[in-house]
């Protein structure tokens, strides 16, 4: 589940934090409201960023008790 969770402080500054976002497309995420918020002073990079997303691929077979012998244990 994608969290965008932002911290206001009296000054004025905007912290803005990014969960469950797997690799760089946080900032497709955030772009439009940082656009809004103002000039961007830092980023700082959590390990999701850094993450690389799970790909599952290739073929699954499953063998049967039959199929096992107990010279294969």
């Amino acid at each position: 589940m994608e969290t965008l969770e932002f911290v206001i402080y009296p000054d004025g500054r905007v912290k803005e934090m990014v969960t469950g976002v797997v690799g760089a497309s946080c900032a497709e995420v955030t772009a439009a409201i940082e656009a809004q918020l103002g000039e961007v002073v830092a980023h700082e990079k959590s390990s999701e960023y850094y993450a690389q997303p799970v790909v599952v691929s290739g073929n699954v077979s499953s063998v049967s008790q039959a199929q096992v012998s107990a010279s294969q244990w």
